[in-house]
């Protein structure tokens, strides 16, 4: 594309951005469509000859926008934020425009060295100690997995040249409540679902730790070998908090790998005043944060924090002589990291992130959320016809309709108030079961949601179930 082109359609994708954001209050959240209307509406093969870029940014507008479900939106409260930033998107920008492949120094020095740098305020901004070595991937289910290779390292040495073949069987703990990446990083390594064992949690949804030591012993006593337990701060379903003090103990007592999920509820760490839900989590081997979650960084940007680099290094470093260099024993190959040679520029958008907002911006923000999270909590918590079903820790709230039908009855009102709001366009939620049952989840963490958004969607859920009584 000659440069007066790519700068006329390139000014044009900026105003439409900007325009974007600054009105997307006026866009439905979720769309009006069924499975196969986006794929119907293009067509079923590529063009011969070149199309002008007009119909290609008018179709993104007239096809593709009103196709999506909008993260993006103040009202989107289903799963977990992925809000994107003015400043990260900017960083995406010109990520892209630099297109590098960020695999070793020599590729891309500036890139490599800014992963350092980025994660290592990260890191500061977290209250991790500095022995705690940051390294960006896509996201939490890559960290996870990398992380449990460390530790498969740690528990079969053997296997890292002749495979897990003929090997003692081992096992991977975490709380029935931790993501589902978990046992697919389990499922990926070889050790096989009975290598997974789920952990029963107490009435606010977090690890038992008296539960944990006696399936440690269990497994033990039957000649199985622990290799990691997963310790999650802000579980999907509640965003509940494991007792990572306890847990750490129990880790260090048994000489195995401790791994934190906080790709949540990191974030949350940077608050004085909650600061209490990590305490311990300084002694994990390996933590997931997710800047993409809770920290307004355009998705993906996933960092693994690793207090044994030497350990993660020695899981995954093949270095064939074409990647070999003279600068190779005074830089960081982010290759030898985990299963990625290709490696984008994460850390630009990061780094604009981190300093345009500073710290105090970055916690202004998260205790806004917070609060909202709360004030939402206590206005269900007062309406005879609604209950909270999980404590309110972070920017999550769990909760359902209480209608006196039977348990089925009442768990297909919870499913139609849900998908009569979904289908509003006005706001997007999601589901979880606890206890069987059927509860709505309101997730707060988009960077333009306000206490009106959340206030006004609460508004939308209650009318809503009262035009279905």
């Amino acid at each position: 594309m000659p440069p007066d082109e790519f700068r006329q359609h390139a000014v044009q994708a900026v105003e439409w951005i900007t325009e974007f954001l600054e009105q997307s209050e006026a866009t439905r959240v979720f769309p009006s469509i069924r499975p196969g209307d986006i794929a119907a509406a293009i067509p079923g093969a590529p063009p011969d000859g070149p199309e002008p870029m007009e119909a290609l940014l008018e179709d993104f507008r007239s096809i593709i926008v009103p196709g999506m479900n909008h993260w993006n939106h103040p009202s989107f409260f289903g799963y977990f934020s992925v809000s994107a930033s003015g400043p990260g998107i900017i960083g995406e920008l010109l990520a892209s425009a630099l297109n590098v492949n960020a695999m070793v120094w020599r590729s891309a020095p500036a890139a490599a060295e800014l992963e350092d740098v980025a994660t290592d305020w990260l890191r500061q901004l977290l209250g991790l100690p500095d022995a705690f070595e940051g390294v960006i991937n896509d996201t939490a289910s890559s960290s996870t997995m990398y992380a449990l290779a460390a530790a498969r390292e740690v528990t079969w040495p053997e296997a890292h040249s002749s495979g897990l073949f003929g090997l003692p069987r081992g096992r991977v703990y975490a709380s029935e409540h931790a993501h589902s990446s978990v046992e697919k990083g389990v499922l990926a390594l070889g050790l096989g679902q009975e290598g997974y064992r789920t952990i029963a949690s107490d009435d606010g949804f977090a690890m038992k730790p008296d539960e944990l030591e006696a399936a440690i012993e269990d497994d033990l006593n039957d000649g199985l070998r622990p290799c990691a337990i997963v310790a999650t701060l802000g579980t999907t379903s509640t965003a509940s908090v494991d007792p990572i003090r306890s847990i750490a103990a129990i880790a260090e007592r048994h000489g195995i790998w401790l791994h934190v999920d906080a790709a949540y509820g990191g974030p949350v760490a940077m608050l004085p005043e909650e600061r209490r839900w990590f305490d311990g989590w300084e002694r994990a081997d390996s933590i997931v944060v997710n800047p993409h979650k809770w920290l307004f960084t355009p998705i993906d940007c996933s960092v693994l924090f690793c207090r044994r680099p030497a350990i993660l290094r020695q899981a995954f470093s093949i270095v064939p002589e074409y990647l070999r260099s003279s600068e190779q024993a005074e830089s960081r190959s982010l290759m030898d990291y985990g299963i990625s040679l290709g490696r984008r520029f994460r850390a630009l958008k990061l780094w604009f992130v981190l300093r345009y907002f500073g710290r105090q911006g970055l916690v202004d923000r998260i205790r806004e959320h917070l609060r909202i999270a709360s004030e939402l909590s206590d206005a269900i918590a007062a309406d005879d016809g609604w209950e909270v079903c999980a404590p309110v820790h972070m920017g999550l709230v769990t909760f359902r309709r209480i209608t006196g039908a039977s348990a089925e009855e009442e768990d297909r009102a919870n499913h139609a108030i849900l998908e009569a709001v979904n289908s509003s366009g006005l706001a997007f939620m999601t589901h979880t079961v606890l206890d069987g049952r059927v509860v709505l989840r309101l997730a707060i963490g988009n960077i333009r949601t306000t206490e009106q958004h959340v206030m006004q969607t609460w508004s939308f859920l209650r009318n809503f179930a009262n035009e279905m009584h």
